[in-house]
């Protein structure tokens, strides 16, 4: 009671998160000052929260969430590869990836690179800070942080865009440039095997998806989740489904990933040198609902900052007002069309305006 309390007392909001959000310290910032208790528009209200039943049906099993080999991806076992993402896709809307071609150094010098973005001084990372979405590269702590309805969340993200897969890396931050700019590359090769698996595992031919330029553009989102003195008042992620059609997300030793499936929470724990891939809103769309885009959380934690990288593949940005509805060579008459079409201008501002807190595939859905 005293949580819901805490919710809709009358405080002033707005001038705490305006505070807030002016230090261009982050989440981060709090935690150097010393706080032990979490400011009030961060604290979610209880039915949004973990609670300790859930956490122990999420624990018992955490094992189901696949793990797939991709090495024999380009022998005779691709047809085994495509039939297990595949299924996968259908029923969890996720997987883990194993033997997938990114180096271990690589995905290592991320992480510490994002590390280091985060924990440099504030006099320095507060340059990157900018609520300006037409920036390719910004520092920024909650995206819908002045969304009245929206809790905040207990994390500070650099985001780097790469429209088209253009973008000068000498506009990154110094401290993480090289590191991100060779994941990226490897996120592009990555992209193009799964491009062309699950292509396959639609029974379409495998430049489908390619060809259609849904997975043209990329963005990653170098995520920090500082240590919380209250993880049990909220999240770093709530419930929602990812926009896009695809995202590739690394994270690192910490934990703290749930998926859920079958209305029920299931820990992600990280597994040494696996990338997860997600099935986004959009792939949905264009699936017809074949394909399911999974929901997820991040737990807030005391144990450790928590570091993760999310790559996110989406329609080309050349080419805004492209319509993308359901594939046609899914439909059928047993099969009509979920969804109507959209394009990415109109998709994007239905997003922004939701905030990160659910999905917005039912604002596209046909009577």
């Amino acid at each position: 009671m005293e949580i819901v309390d805490d919710l809709f007392s009358d405080y002033d909001r707005a001038k705490e998160v305006k505070e807030f959000d002016e230090t261009k310290a982050g989440v981060k910032g709090l935690v150097d000052s010393g706080v032990v208790k979490i400011p009030r528009f961060f604290i979610h209200p209880p039915e949004k929260l973990p609670s300790p039943l859930s956490n122990k049906i999420a624990s018992d099993i955490s094992q189901l969430v696949p793990v797939i080999d991709l090495k024999g991806f380009a022998s005779e076992q691709r047809s085994e590869i495509v039939n297990e993402i595949r299924a996968a896709a259908e029923t969890w809307g996720t997987f883990k990836m194993v033997n997938h071609g990114v180096p271990s150094a690589t995905m290592a010098e991320l992480l510490e690179g994002i590390r280091q973005f985060h924990e440099q001084p504030k006099e320095v990372k507060m340059e990157w800070y900018s609520r300006d979405t037409s920036l390719l590269v910004r520092y920024i702590s909650n995206g819908s942080l002045f969304h009245a309805s929206t809790p905040a969340h207990w994390r500070d993200t650099l985001a780097c865009a790469f429209p088209n897969e253009q973008l000068d890396k000498d506009e990154l931050p110094q401290v993480c440039r090289q590191a991100i700019t060779e994941f990226m590359k490897c996120m592009v090769k990555l992209k193009e095997m799964l491009s062309e698996l699950l292509s396959e595992a639609l029974g379409l031919s495998s430049d489908y998806l390619a060809s259609s330029d849904c997975l043209s553009s990329e963005s990653v989102v170098c995520n920090y989740y500082p240590i919380c003195p209250e993880p049990e008042l909220t999240l770093g992620a709530p419930k929602h489904s990812d926009p896009f059609v695809l995202t590739i997300l690394l994270q690192d030793h910490i934990g703290g990933l749930q998926v859920l499936h079958q209305n029920q929470w299931v820990d992600v724990p990280p597994v040494d040198g696996a990338l997860i891939a997600n099935i986004g809103d959009f792939m949905q769309l264009i699936t017809n609902d074949r394909f399911k885009s999974v929901e997820h959380r991040v737990l807030a934690g005391k144990i450790g900052a928590r570091v993760s990288a999310a790559c996110f593949f989406m329609p080309s940005t050349a080419n805004k007002l492209k319509a993308y509805g359901p594939i046609k060579e899914l439909l059928s008459e047993n099969n009509p069309p979920l969804y109507k079409e959209t394009h990415l201008t109109e998709y994007r501002g239905q997003y922004r305006s939701t905030g990160l807190d659910g999905t917005t595939l039912s604002i596209f859905k046909l009577p």
